[in-house]
């Protein structure tokens, strides 16, 4: 370690010099990284569930709808119709859009004097524009359930501008393309946007709305703690410039490497900042500390002992964030995960070796500490005097009532954990006065909801028992309180044979849906509900509820009537958004469990090899263990849902919080080697370390904070969390754990206070 300290002073400008080309490098590459905000892109290529969701694009002209509702007093006026039209022809005229469904658009079939006329509802050339057409155009939509409260609202008030987009492109660039095209129309009516893209598009402007405004946030809070701590503008700069370097690189990095930012990889810039600046903080006050008159080899003697420690900590919290890699199904979780790790090694390098080389090159050494922590005299006494006596009181005084007050937290905070909610939907992602998800709600109350159901034969379609089957599910799908939509051809079929005069039923014969089927060829519907070679279908519906519960017990309510309705004949399956985000739910859960007991496991080893001993590596997690426990309660009773978002925080806490623990056995060990005596030792642990413990809880806990100004509610979730956490495992570092070393070495003497 002496030998890598000269090595650092010695090649001082070199290591400077490549930081900043690295820096200015990667900040350009920064430039060309990409939001991607689609969660469903987050399940594995060969998730069963994700491919046949996707398979549903590629065969029936796209998968994910997005929705127009134009609002109004009354739908059926000549003005709205045509208001409804430019928006239909915006829409048709938009690269990449493969459907459009509308008012003025939508198929109709009507018996005329010659027999069946397969036509639009509306002639788009010759709008309504009499009471009495008006009237007879509101009468036919409210005399078939294909066009009552599918594409206009009971009330009359709402109608809904539907489309879908083509495989393969870029859903949120075309959302985005659309909603500028109908701004630009500037229509009296009110409209809303809802829809998987239109939600997408819409995550992807609070990512960059987030990252512009949280960023200068993160710094000025935690440049305003570090300040009031250390008094100098080195303890404020340095540790702000390494964390900024430490982001630049990581976001170039993903950029590099073409991967995008997510949901979550949002956040990796706060979590940097918040976490990357204490290894700084940690080489300042080391340096602050060595008092040798000649300062470059009291800066290698300083480095000669701080590499190792501030290594050693580093590494718990790359593990941390590494579990995300091994025990996460999600692979927006796993880039997490790779990221993170990455960006928080950054900073360790840069701590380790731009830092020294910059106090060593330019001499910007700081004279007016006051030993210890090297923190400002004020901040340590106040410390001092209002936190960590008031401790050390309690810790000599009263050890049972802070092992009792302990236990009973947890004891009263695990009923919690059972109330833990998941939660996978991005409606979830939007407060509740976002206009996004206003709109969700409006077109859920008068719609039905914007998450597709698709249901899938594989038969013969033209055969009378498979498209009477199809009419058997789509009636046993209304049944249930969430679906109130549903179209199919055999729908079409149905009515075609009404108006043949013979009832609103499948034909018995082959040879009559044959008939009648000609009469459909070539109209745009067919290819979003039959495949070109007839024997794939879907049922296309719409559920209503976002609540993961419901959408299980849709799925396996789907389920039992498949497995008692599907042949050899004709194969029945379900997919649509429900079983992706049951298939991302379950994904969760596991996830949180295997992340988890992977970075318990692996910290642990770390710790008891750090301090050679597996017992001392137990007694180093404890406080961490039991935060976490705390941490699940407060989710369940306050009804915090875990979500993507959510789910890291249990390993993030651990990877960080164990360092608070790994500081204080270190020097407790130390300190009772010197005095001999547990109390002496605890004494001396607490006010030294103690100092450096609290403000590192505040500075981080504070950093992650600033996510409760996000734009998104999983985010706010998780800065409010982890902040807990921080504070939690400060606390417990500073009260379990000395409890735990009273009792451990309660043979040795211990002299009261």
């Amino acid at each position: 370690m002496n030998r890598l300290a000269d090595t650092i002073v010695r090649l001082r400008w070199l290591i400077i010099l490549t930081a900043v080309l690295l820096t200015g490098y990667f900040g350009y590459r920064i430039t060309g990284l990409k939001i991607n905000s689609d969660l469903l892109s987050s399940l594995p290529d060969d998730d069963p569930t994700a491919l046949m969701y996707k398979n549903i694009g590629k065969e029936f002209e796209g998968n994910d709808m997005g929705m127009i509702a134009l609002e109004t007093d009354n739908v059926f006026k000549t003005g709205v119709l045509e208001h409804v039209k430019q928006i239909t022809d915006s829409i048709r005229n938009t690269k990449g859009v493969s459907t459009v469904t509308s008012l003025t658009n939508i198929i109709d079939i009507r018996s005329e004097a010659w027999g069946i006329e397969i036509t639009k509802l509306v002639d788009e050339y010759d709008l309504p524009d009499t009471k009495a057409r008006l009237d007879s155009l509101r009468d036919r939509v409210f005399s078939k359930d294909m066009y009552r409260g599918a594409i206009v609202s009971e009330d009359t008030t709402t109608t809904l501008i539907l489309y879908t987009t083509s495989d393969g492109v870029d859903k949120q660039a075309i959302a985005r393309e659309i909603k500028s095209k109908i701004s630009t129309l500037s229509l009296p009516e009110k409209l809303y946007f809802g829809g998987l893209p239109m939600m997408m598009n819409d995550v992807s402007d609070l990512i960059k709305t987030d990252i512009i405004r949280l960023i200068p946030i993160v710094i000025l809070v935690i440049a305003a703690i570090l300040f009031f701590s250390f008094r100098s503008g080195r303890g404020v700069v340095l540790p702000l410039l390494t964390a900024g370097i430490a982001v630049v690189w990581t976001l170039g990095t993903m950029a590099v490497m073409g991967y995008e930012m997510t949901v979550i990889s949002n956040n990796i810039p706060i979590i940097l900042f918040a976490v990357g600046s204490a290894y700084t903080i940690h080489v300042i006050n080391n340096i602050n500390h060595t008092f040798i008159t000649d300062r470059q080899k009291a800066l290698i003697k300083s480095l000669t002992y701080i590499i190792i420690p501030v290594f050693l900590a580093a590494a718990t919290t790359i593990i941390g964030f590494l579990s995300f890699v091994f025990g996460a199904y999600l692979t927006m979780v796993k880039d997490f995960g790779i990221f993170t790790a990455m960006g928080t090694f950054f900073a360790l390098i840069l701590s380790v070796f731009f830092v020294p080389a910059l106090i060593a090159a330019f001499s910007i050494y700081n004279h007016r500490t006051t030993g210890g922590s090297g923190l400002k005299a004020g901040t340590q006494n106040f410390i001092s005097e209002k936190i960590l006596k008031p401790i050390l009181r309690l810790l000599f005084h009263h050890p049972k009532k802070i092992l009792t007050t302990w236990g009973l937290l947890i004891l009263l905070t695990t009923g919690g954990i059972f109330l833990i909610k998941r939660s996978v939907n991005m409606q979830d992602y939007f407060k509740k006065n976002n206009p996004t998800r206003i709109a969700e709600d409006i077109i859920q109350k008068k719609f039905g909801g914007s998450q597709p159901v698709f249901v899938v034969f594989e038969g013969d379609m033209q055969s009378p028992a498979v498209l009477k089957l199809m009419i058997k599910t789509e009636r046993y799908m209304k049944e249930y309180p969430d679906v109130s939509f549903t179209q199919s051809v055999a729908d079409l079929i149905e009515q075609m044979n009404d108006v043949m005069g013979e009832g609103t039923r499948v034909p018995d014969t082959r040879d009559k849906i044959e008939d009648l089927w000609f009469l459909l060829d070539g109209q745009d519907i067919m290819e979003q509900l039959v495949s070109d070679d007839l024997n794939k279908g879907i049922i296309q519906s719409r559920f209503s509820s976002f609540d993961t519960r419901k959408m299980k017990r849709f799925v396996k309510y789907m389920k039992k009537f498949i497995r008692e309705n599907s042949s050899e004949d004709c194969r029945i399956s379900i997919t649509g958004l429900p079983s992706v985000y049951i298939k991302m739910d379950k994904s969760l859960f596991e996830s949180q469990m295997s992340s988890l007991a992977i970075a318990l496991v692996l910290v642990l080893i770390i710790v008891a090899l750090i301090l050679r001993s597996f017992y001392k590596g137990i007694y180093a997690t404890i406080p961490i263990i039991a935060t976490i426990a705390i941490l699940f309660g407060f989710m369940g009773y306050t009804g915090i849902s875990l979500d993507v978002a959510t789910v890291l925080v249990a390993s993030v806490a651990l990877g960080i919080g164990i360092d608070y623990s790994i500081h204080m056995i270190t020097h407790f060990n130390h300190a009772l080697k010197i005095h001999g005596e547990v109390n002496k030792a605890l004494e001396n642990t607490i006010l030294m370390s103690g100092n450096a413990i609290v403000i590192n809880v505040f500075s981080v806990a504070a950093g992650f904070l600033v996510l409760l100004f996000s734009q998104m509610v999983p985010l706010q979730n998780f800065g409010l969390l982890v902040a807990l956490s921080m504070i939690g495992s400060g606390l417990g570092a500073l009260t379990l754990l000395p409890v735990i070393l009273i009792l451990v070495n309660r043979r040795k003497k211990i002299t009261a206070k």
